[in-house]
C-alpha cells in the first residue's frame, strides 16, 4: 500500500512549479497535475527500461517485420478504422 505524500497542482501553476514538482516526484511523492480540480496527469520518475532511444531501437529483423504485414492483417486494420468511424 502506498504511504507517501500526495501533491496536486493545477495546470496553470504547474507551469511555474515544474522543476519543484519533478523533484517531488523523484523524491517519492505522488504528484498530480489537475485542471478545474480534476486530476489529469500523474508525474512519475522515468527509468532506463522505459526510455525510448529513437530510430533503430526495435529489436526485430526487417524480414520478420515485413512478414507481419499481410493482406489479411492490412484488411483487419482497415476494418477497425472503418467500423470505429461509424460510432458517434
Amino acid at each position: 500500500m502506498w504511504c507517501g505524500a500526495m501533491r496536486q497542482a493545477n495546470l496553470y501553476n504547474a507551469k511555474a512549479q515544474l522543476s519543484e514538482l519533478v523533484q517531488a516526484a523523484l523524491d517519492g511523492e505522488e504528484v498530480w497535475i489537475a485542471k478545474a480540480g480534476k486530476p489529469l496527469v500523474r508525474l512519475v520518475p522515468g527509468s532506463p527500461q522505459t526510455h525510448l532511444v529513437g530510430r533503430g531501437c526495435l529489436k526485430i529483423s526487417s524480414a520478420d517485420l515485413d512478414a507481419a504485414f499481410t493482406a489479411s492483417s492490412d484488411q483487419a486494420v482497415a476494418d477497425l478504422f472503418l467500423s470505429s468511424s461509424d460510432q458517434p
